[in-house]
């Protein structure tokens, strides 16, 4: 509820068009990247929705979400430099690499890259 109060968006539940499950949750959250913030599409689906299509379908809606009604020219993903599945939807969407850094979590520093895709401009 603070993100839609701070921001105006955050997560959403992502639900199956053709049996009306809660497969898991999506959306757009203002995430900490190298001292500053970035608009990131982020997703969580339960285990049993992986590699069903649920994750790209979700990620280009907020992609879509953040240029056409947030008005944004980039958004990002921040993702586990392992998260093949991950890295796959981002470059799926016409997000592209931009940084790898380091990233602390209770086990440890963990790597992760930093994608992002810019809305299109028209001259």
């Amino acid at each position: 509820m603070g993100r839609y109060r701070d921001y105006g968006f955050g997560l959403w539940a992502v639900i199956s068009k053709t049996s009306g499950v809660m497969v898991g949750q999506a959306g757009l959250t203002m995430q900490p990247y190298r001292n500053k913030d970035v608009l990131e599409i982020g997703y969580l689906l339960k285990k049993e929705f992986w590699h069903c299509g649920y994750a790209r379908e979700a990620a280009e809606g907020c992609k879509r979400y953040a240029f056409e009604q947030l008005k944004r020219d980039r958004v990002s993903s921040i993702i586990k430099s392992d998260n093949l599945a991950s890295i796959r939807v981002a470059e799926s969407i016409g997000m592209r690499k931009e940084d790898t850094f380091l990233t602390r979590y209770y086990s440890g520093e963990m790597l992760h890259f930093l994608y992002s895709v810019y809305r299109e401009t028209r001259c």
